[in-house]
């Protein structure tokens, strides 16, 4: 038994290999991460959700009611209200979709020179007014 104990070789490690290697797979699990959260537009998604608390937002000059609520859509079920305010038709479009919301009418209110043209402006039903999922939402966009 002793011979065995004896003339057994210890193993040897190559520490900088191993690492190279864990640095190597940090490095691509950070990578996959951040493209997944581009891909998934993660940080889109966040910052058009309103959190619930009433955060002043600046009004947007030339916009086409004096109603601070008015780009806001409040969903039955939910705490939090969803902002439309400044974004594209498609935008808008893509995150009533999300909000498993239906697309209604598109209109549109000449809102002065210093609105961006093709921004949404204005939403209806707009908050205080809760809406189920499946609803419609009509736009009213900036004609510039």
């Amino acid at each position: 038994m002793n011979d065995f104990v004896n003339a057994a070789e210890a193993p040897g490690f190559d520490t900088a290999r191993i690492v190279r290697g864990a640095r190597r797979k940090r490095a691509t699990a950070i990578a996959g991460i951040a493209t997944a959260l581009i891909v998934a537009g993660g940080g889109t998604a966040l910052a058009t959700i309103n959190s619930g608390s009433e955060v002043s937002k600046p009004a947007t000059a030339g916009t086409a009611t004096a109603d601070p609520e008015a780009t806001y859509v409040a969903l039955e079920d939910s705490k939090y209200k969803l902002d439309f305010g400044g974004l594209s038709l498609e935008f808008a479009r893509q995150q009533l979709l999300k909000s498993q919301l239906k697309l209604g009418k598109v209109g549109e209110v000449d809102c002065g020179k210093n609105g961006k043209p093709g921004t949404v402006v204005e939403v209806s039903p707009h908050s205080p007014t809760a809406v189920p999922r499946g609803a419609s939402i009509s736009l009213i966009l900036c004609a510039g």
